[in-house]
């Protein structure tokens, strides 16, 4: 472990200890914390970012969407926060960047967040806009090449989105998927059992919450609520990236085990001594992550052109 990285995650434990914990919090903070953001990626405000909406399940759906001067695919972004917080808005310099270097039209959707609407609303908003954006990309943005991505629940969203397209609508218009640090197994794999809060990221007991107002009464064991015991053959190329230090390191290890076993090709990024999610990482480490994902979104684009 470099120093940058021991010294960056003493920090980021220490900062951690000092917050108040989602868990804990009551609903003015919670309602706060959605508003303004928390963790390591400041909040900006791109000048690429146009705010729309489309029909969703339940009303209008929220989409934020950067468009680069030259477009050669399209990217459907989910955001993580454990289907509790985040938001479309709060990774403006992040996404812009996705769009800048990858020349993507990248479309974020603000899908509704437990625990006011458990499951199944965001993996509906999420289908929704994919159905949107398969359906609309060429007209909007000029091409028909997709490609699909998130950071932890965002991952978990992404891959169920992936899986209803191809079960529920016989499609599987993406041409490439990039999942970090994902949260696959509600049930909570072997890592996600065993985390303490005297090593960094969530804890057990954060992500045992996290399920529980994000699953409601449905079953943690179903596929469209943990994507890890889908069938998942008939899937685009996948990037799978994680840290050593994440809680969900085996999250991540099994889906992309299993995504491969069923014939889907799968490429996985394992960092040491990054943390929850990769791209949060120390900056060399989360440098490394998005390095390699923009890489990969590339090379599916120019296989794809």
């Amino acid at each position: 472990m470099t120093n940058e990285t021991v010294a960056f995650n003493a920090a980021r434990e220490q900062a951690v200890r000092q917050e108040t914990p989602i868990r804990s919090m009551s609903g003015a903070e919670l309602t706060a914390r959605r508003r303004n953001g928390s963790g390591l990626r400041p909040v900006t405000v791109s000048s690429l970012a146009v705010d729309r909406t489309i029909p969703g399940p339940a009303g209008p759906l929220g989409l934020r969407v950067f468009v680069p001067p030259d477009v050669r695919g399209a990217f459907l972004h989910v955001h993580g926060g454990g289907w509790v917080v985040g938001s479309a808005r709060l990774q403006d310099a992040f996404l812009e960047e996705l769009a800048v270097d990858c020349r993507l039209a990248v479309v974020s959707v603000n899908y509704r967040l437990a625990p006011e609407h458990p499951y199944p609303a965001g993996p509906d908003d999420c289908e929704t806009a994919a159905l949107w954006l398969a359906g609309q990309s060429v007209k909007e943005f000029g091409t028909d090449r997709l490609c699909i991505g998130g950071e932890s629940a965002g991952a978990h969203l992404a891959a169920v989105t992936l899986l209803r397209l191809r079960d529920r609508h016989g499609v599987t218009p993406f041409l490439a998927a990039v999942l970090a640090s994902g949260y696959f197994d509600l049930t909570l794999t072997p890592s996600a059992r065993g985390w303490s809060d005297k090593r960094p990221g969530p804890t057990t007991t954060d992500l045992e919450w996290f399920a529980d107002r994000f699953a409601g009464a449905a079953d943690l064991r179903d596929p469209d609520v943990s994507p890890v015991h889908a069938h998942l053959h008939d899937l685009p190329d996948a990037l799978f990236a994680v840290g050593t230090l994440d809680a969900l390191l085996d999250d991540t290890v099994m889906m992309s085990a299993c995504w491969r076993a069923a014939g889907s090709h799968a490429e996985t990024l394992i960092l040491q001594d990054a943390i929850h999610t990769v791209y949060d990482s120390a900056p060399a480490l989360a440098r490394t992550a998005m390095g390699r994902a923009h890489e990969f979104l590339r090379e599916r684009l120019d296989a794809a052109a």
